[in-house]
């Protein structure tokens, strides 16, 4: 039987897809719109399966917060065309608003979440198919607190939510946390949040790097007091270029390597721990100042931290979680 344009037009507004798919479907279903419908699903599967071993690396982040609740999505595709399609980031808009109405706590509860009719899951593999590239979630994540916020950044590539100890946080003060996170990128929202497995490692870096710091500072003495620059002795590399360029002899090299090896070894020998241990306490405080929250400085004001900042808003105020999807590399 022949194809309406009326029947083309009503299976597109049903299912975004192209005008020649529609056609073809409602030819095979003879005009059957349930069934047109069923095909246009099942080859949006069909594409997606095709393209299951396709990087999706482009996409969409979008978060979004209530009084109490806050969440971010990731909806991911394959190139950076479809990820600005105006559709594509209305479906990105669509998971996100079914996640937090249904307030839901995992990637595999917002897939099963039924939206129209079918679940978001299948949602994503009929807009796969609508565009012929790969789609997946590759990211959600949620806050609960008294208080929430939420930040897009331009592009819709990054986006963080912010939890909060108290309610009625001011939309400002909650936004600049939010921007903070975004801009800064924290480890952890409180010192007492960081993993002890991180401390350990930036402490032990810190001492590793302290002591080679001090053998360095022995050996330079060392070259220095035979006559030689301890700038042409700094790499093994740097000799042998020395050397090439004619600023040291290879007797020279020979006489500094070996000036080296005794004052290293009897430095490494008598490394004053104290100092070693009070240089990396500094060190790992440094690494708090920088990668925690609360102990950042404010990027809007330098001479308070975010922990002074919100308690100046607020008497106790305190930001208690926050989340950070960003598809591009940090």
């Amino acid at each position: 039987m022949a194809v309406t344009m009326a029947e083309i037009t009503k299976l597109r507004q049903l299912t975004s897809a192209g005008l020649m798919d529609c056609k073809k479907a409602l030819a095979e279903t003879d005009g059957d719109i349930e069934a047109a419908v069923e095909i246009l699903r099942k080859k949006g599967q069909a594409v997606a399966a095709k393209r299951e071993d396709r990087q999706a690396a482009e996409g969409c982040v979008l978060a979004a917060n209530t009084a109490d609740f806050a969440a971010v999505v990731a909806l991911n595709c394959e190139t950076d065309f479809v990820a600005k399609n105006a559709g594509f980031v209305e479906t990105t808009k669509k998971i996100l608003n079914a996640a937090m109405e249904s307030r839901c706590k995992s990637i595999d509860e917002l897939k099963a979440i039924i939206v129209d009719g079918q679940t978001i899951q299948d949602l994503v593999v009929e807009e796969s198919g609508k565009t012929g590239e790969k789609m997946e979630i590759s990211a959600y994540e949620w806050i609960e607190a008294p208080s929430t916020t939420s930040y897009n950044h331009q592009g819709n590539k990054l986006a963080t939510i912010v939890g909060f100890n108290q309610e009625g946080v001011d939309y400002q003060v909650g936004r600049d946390v939010a921007m903070q996170v975004a801009s800064m990128n924290p480890v952890a929202v409180s010192i007492e949040s960081v993993p002890a497995a991180v401390v350990e490692s930036e402490r032990n870096v810190a001492i590793d790097k302290t002591k080679a710091e001090l053998i360095r500072k022995a050996q330079d003495a060392a070259l220095t007091k035979a006559g030689l620059n301890p700038n042409h002795f700094d790499s093994e590399d740097h000799i042998e270029s020395n050397i090439t360029k004619g600023w040291i002899t290879p007797e020279d090299a020979e006489r500094g390597r070996q000036i080296m090896k005794e004052a290293g070894e009897a430095k490494a020998a008598n490394l004053p721990e104290q100092m070693i241990q009070n240089i990396a306490n500094g060190r790992v405080n440094k690494f708090y100042k920088e990668s925690v929250l609360m102990e950042q400085e404010f990027v809007k004001d330098a001479t308070v931290t975010i922990g002074k900042y919100l308690d100046n808003a607020s008497k106790g105020l305190v930001a208690v979680e926050f989340k950070r999807v960003n598809l591009n590399q940090d």
